[in-house]
This record gives structure tokens, C-alpha cells and sequence, in this order.
């Protein structure tokens, strides 16, 4: 074997059922090998973390960034550096927000032409099912969609529409026969209601988007699984209620994944303050006891993963001035956050830090279809490294965030764990210590190919 081009050890490791010391050997931006921490052959450039961590890089598949159209929002640029700077590698961006919207091949065209030579991280793309666009989906996923996502009620924005049981229907034999995941956002317009009472009252808003949306959804979800064979996974999971029927429907072996959020996993709803609008999201942020029963669920493995759903907007949008729940943007920006938010509450539980790894590295990347190429260091796997100092503590201050605007329900908020440097494919993308990013645009487009694309 050749000699590695690069050597990142330390102390800790965190790798798939072997932690511990390493040396994690670098060759042509893949891991040639893992080694004893020792092993350091001459001429190659060596990186000593020490005791810090030595993590995969993390993916997550449940990113909003809005270019084009909407890059006033977010960006390519700002989000992919806000990624590094949270130790995320790779994202897999909504086909929701921007200006087309990732529905049909030509929207998908347009997206990569935007990212191209803007992004930090590695990038792919999810196409939309929405009413009329089944023929369109063959062609997606061609041109290097990875998988689809839908909405069960209305998604905030005109240029993607919700879909119906009667448009599932259509869509998801297409799917099965693609071996494509659908992934949807899980309420029902029947079970919302508007919102009543002082519109600055959070459980205002708590109420007007209840479990029973969720739940029926999901189990709507369910039942079409069952039906057509097709794999679903259902995003964001807020409402501790349908827990059990997907229980079943797992023990069942139905091909259903699930995550949850950190917001849902870090606030509860009886903290949420009048008028806190940036805590506004979709589904709301639940109360203390279904925080804790998803957490079991999530330890339990019923929940598969963990995504930020990073979905950022202007501030005026979140009317930060009046605090009105019922106006307000819904979404919740922390792509830069999530590591160190999970691992806050995760260590206060007594889970340990390999377990995090897998739920933001291992576990979404195979939903994104990126298993063994991304989330876990393992021989031939993309070199994509960070270094984690898992006992750092800080307070969150916005103005130092990456993302494009700086609304943040975390805003001094007391997190631990640091990411010290974030490497894609060997290189050093973000620098912890001079909060700079040295690479520039590093980042790649995932296609189905693993080549850059246009």
C-alpha cells in the first residue's frame, strides 16, 4: 500500500464498534487505512489532535438553503460554512424555499448551477413530489436527485404544494419501482386549526398545530408503506404520540425510517417565552414530558437519526418586533449548532459520545444513500475528519454564527463540545481556532456518481 498523503490521529477515535486510540491514514482524499496511533510512516504530514476527539464528519440531510431565489434567506456560501463550523461534512438540501423549486430536472439544473463553486461542504439535492410532477420523477433521480420530499399541508411557499392521500397514491408505486425514498412532513390539514387567543402566547400556537396532525399523518404514512412497498421516512418527528405506531410498523418490517431535531430534543414549551417568535417551527416545539419521551425513543433506536432542519430566514419575518406566533416565519437555523447542542443534552444523559456520531453521521447518511462514503470513519470512506473537543463548554453568541442572518432561539445559551477543525476529503476546511475557513469553496455536488458536478 502507498504511502498516506496526510495522518490525523488522536486518542479517540470514534469509529463504528472500535474507539479508541488511532492513526487515520490519508491517501488521495479517501482513508487509506486506520492504524495504532503510533504508525506515522515518513513524508506524510501529521495532525495531532491529542485528546480531542477525532470524528467522522457528520451529514445532515435536512437542510434549507434557499439559492437560488430565496438568498436572501440563506445561501450556499453562508450555509456550507455555517456546516464546517458545526463539524457537518456533507448536507442534502430541500427542494423547498428556492426559486424553482427541485421538482422537476430543469429546477434541479438550476440548483447545482447555483452551488457550484460556492459550498464548503459536500452538497447533494432532494427532488419534491408535488400534485401533477410523478412523470417528472424518473428523470430526478437520473439527473442525481437523492430521493423525494413531500408536504401533507400547505409549505409556507406557493411554488411548492402540498400534496394529497390521492397524489400519494400516484406517486409512491413510481418510487417503489425506483427504490426511491419519499420523505414527507408530517401533518394533516384537518387536524390544524387557526390560531386562537393572544397571537404572542406560544401555546397559542402550540395548539393550533396539535399531536393529533402528526399522528394522523404519520399513521396516514404508515398505511401507504404498507400498501405500496415504497420506503418512507418521516421528517422532524415533534409529537411522542405516534411513537408506538411506528414501533409496530417497524416490528412489522415495513421500510420506514424517522428522525427528530435538536429543537425538539434541547427546548421544551414551557419555557418558550410570550412573543419568542425565533422558537417558532413546524411542528411546534412540544411540551417537557414528550421532550422526554422522544429521547427514549431516540436511545430505544426507534428514532433513527437526528437532522437540524436548518431553515433561516430574514428576521422581519420572524416579527421579532410585535412577537406574533400566527405571522411569524416558521423554522428554526442551528446547521452550526447541532453537534453541540445533542451532545449537551446527551452527555447530561449519560449517552455517550459514539452514539451522537451515529445519529448525526452513520444513521442519515444511508437515508441519503451516501453509506460508507460519508459518517464514519472506515477504510475507503471519503476523508472527511473533525476534531472535537467534547469538554469545551461556550455561550452562544449569534453575531459570531456563520449562517447568512442571526436569529437564533440558542442566543446565550450555554453548549459543550468545540469543534477545533472540520477536513473534507483531506483537506482542512474550517479552522476553529481562526474561525477561518482555509480551503475556500472545497465542497463537491454528491451526485450519483461522486463526481463534482457543473
Amino acid at each position: 500500500m502507498a504511502n498516506p498523503d496526510l495522518v490525523i490521529r488522536s486518542r479517540r477515535v470514534i469509529r463504528p464498534r472500535a474507539s479508541g486510540p488511532a492513526a487515520v491514514h490519508v491517501r488521495a482524499g479517501k482513508i487509506a487505512a486506520v492504524r495504532p496511533y503510533d504508525d506515522a510512516p515518513a513524508g506524510a504530514t501529521v495532525v495531532d489532535g491529542g485528546d480531542l476527539a477525532l470524528l467522522p464528519g457528520l451529514v445532515d440531510p435536512h437542510v434549507h438553503v434557499n439559492e437560488p431565489g430565496r438568498t436572501e434567506w440563506e445561501g450556499f456560501e453562508t450555509a456550507t460554512r455555517a456546516a464546517a463550523a458545526g463539524g457537518v461534512t456533507a448536507i442534502v438540501d430541500m427542494p423547498l424555499n428556492s426559486i424553482p423549486a427541485t421538482t422537476s430536472v430543469a429546477g434541479l439544473e438550476t440548483k447545482a448551477c447555483a452551488a457550484a463553486g460556492q459550498c464548503t461542504v459536500d452538497y447533494g439535492f432532494w427532488g419534491g413530489v408535488v400534485p401533477g410532477n410523478t412523470g417528472e420523477l424518473p428523470g430526478l433521480l437520473r439527473a442525481g436527485a437523492r430521493g423525494f420530499k413531500c408536504f401533507l399541508v400547505p409549505s409556507g411557499v406557493p411554488e411548492f404544494a402540498h400534496v394529497t392521500e390521492r397524489d400519494l397514491r400516484e406517486a409512491l408505486p413510481v418510487l417503489a419501482r425506483l427504490e426511491a425514498t419519499l420523505l414527507a412532513h408530517c401533518e394533516v390539514p384537518d387536524r390544524l386549526a387557526p390560531l386562537a387567543g393572544n397571537p404572542r402566547i406560544h401555546r397559542h400556537w402550540l395548539a393550533s398545530r396539535p399531536r393529533a396532525a402528526e399522528n394522523d399523518a404519520i399513521d396516514l404514512l404508515i398505511r401507504l408503506c404498507r400498501e405500496t412497498g415504497a420506503a418512507v421516512h418521516v421528517v422532524h418527528l415533534a409529537s411522542a404520540d405516534a411513537i408506538s405506531g411506528l414501533r409496530e410498523a417497524k416490528e412489522e418490517g415495513l421500510p420506514i425510517t424517522v428522525e427528530t431535531c435538536p429543537h425538539y430534543l434541547y427546548f421544551e414549551a414551557e419555557e418558550v417565552a410570550d412573543g419568542a417568535t425565533p422558537f417558532k417551527c413546524a411542528p411546534p416545539i412540544r411540551e417537557r414530558e414528550n421532550r422526554r419521551r422522544l429521547w427514549a425513543a431516540l436511545a430505544d433506536g426507534l428514532i433513527d437519526f437526528i437532522a437540524t432542519d436548518h431553515s433561516p430566514c430574514p428576521p422581519a419575518l420572524k416579527r421579532l418586533d410585535d412577537g406574533d406566533f400566527s405571522r411569524a416565519w416558521g423554522g428554526i437555523a442551528s446547521l452550526e449548532l447541532g453537534l453541540s447542542v445533542v451532545w449537551t443534552e446527551a452527555s447530561r444523559r449519560g449517552l455517550a459520545l459514539e452514539r451522537v456520531v451515529d445519529w448525526m453521521g452513520r444513521a442519515p447518511a444511508r437515508l441519503a444513500g451516501l453509506e460508507g462514503r460519508k459518517g464514519a470513519i472506515v477504510d475507503g470512506a471519503d476523508a472527511d475528519l473533525v476534531l472535537f473537543d467534547p469538554d469545551a463548554t461556550f455561550d452562544v453568541d449569534p453575531e459570531a454564527l456563520h449562517q447568512r442572518h442571526k436569529v437564533t432561539p440558542y442566543a446565550g445559551r450555554s453548549l459543550r463540545g468545540r469543534v477545533v477543525a472540520t477536513y473534507v476529503r483531506g483537506t482542512k476546511v474550517y479552522d476553529g481556532e481562526a474561525r477561518a475557513f482555509p480551503a475556500g469553496a472545497a465542497g463537491r455536488w454528491l451526485d450519483d456518481g461522486g463526481d463534482e458536478g457543473p
